[in-house]
């Protein structure tokens, strides 16, 4: 019987798998369709005067959207591993699962920000050298305080990564204490993207400041009063009592033989 119940769970789980591959297909379908004949016949001669014209911008426009996507993906690895902190990923998606997307994650973003940095070599305004890119506070052409923190924020995050790969080594204690690294990274990142974004004034860019920023502060606090106010308090166990004492009949049998 519980056989038949498993297998009927496992054929239950694989159809809404396949509904749900089938569901994402289709929209991915529609998005497509719609970027090939709305977004891309509007966006064609920008492309194509950005890619071929006298002042290429390509360059330029790639690190800036490379730029959000990183800032994007370190708040979402800043979150769940807050979230995993406070065990709040213990019920979903648990904590081996929500690990293994915390680094990768991590990594992804970090790659991000390595186009985001070395595809401005290629830029005809900023003419950055690799040694610029590199070394904090060198980009003397353009906001170099504002830059240099983005960069401080890049060696940061990539040591961050890596211990992921060394952490039997360095073990659990030094790992966690390399990890409040990552609140310098990631206030580091936005006030980078603030001070020399292109995009920091725009009203959507704005809004991922304020939406990131508010809940890396609101996770802060919970985990603060957590470990202040919300620790278990030991519970107090009960004095043993002498069987005799808490069985009437024994204890009056004994009165009677006394």
């Amino acid at each position: 019987m519980t056989e038949l119940h498993t297998q009927t769970d496992l054929q239950e789980t694989n159809e809404g798998l396949s509904w749900k591959a089938v569901a994402i297909s289709f929209l991915a379908i529609m998005a497509a369709i719609w970027v090939a004949l709305i977004i891309l016949p509007r966006w064609m001669p920008g492309i194509s005067q950005s890619l071929l014209g006298s002042e290429i911008k390509v360059f330029w426009y790639i690190s800036r959207g490379s730029a959000v996507i990183s800032y994007v993906l370190l708040w979402f690895s800043m979150v769940l591993g807050l979230l995993m902190t406070n065990r709040l990923t213990r019920p979903w998606p648990g904590p081996a699962i929500s690990n293994e997307f915390h680094e990768f994650i991590s990594l992804l973003g970090l790659a991000f920000v390595l186009v985001h940095a070395f595809i401005l070599i290629g830029d005809s305004y900023i003419h950055y050298s690799i040694l610029q890119v590199l070394t904090p506070f060198t980009s003397f052409d353009y906001r170099p305080f504002w830059v240099g923190l983005g960069q401080i924020g890049f060696y940061l995050w990539l040591v961050l990564v890596i211990s992921f790969y060394v952490r039997k080594k360095i073990g659990n204690r030094t790992w966690r204490m390399l990890h409040f690294a990552s609140f310098v990274a990631f206030l580091g990142a936005m006030i980078h993207g603030i001070s020399s974004g292109t995009d920091s004034t725009a009203g959507w860019m704005q809004l991922i400041y304020w939406i990131s920023g508010g809940s890396i502060l609101f996770l802060i606090t919970y985990r603060i009063l957590m470990a202040t106010f919300g620790k278990t308090q030991t519970p107090v166990k009960a004095p043993v009592q002498n069987p005799v004492q808490s069985n009437p009949l024994k204890k009056g049998m004994q009165i009677g033989q006394e």
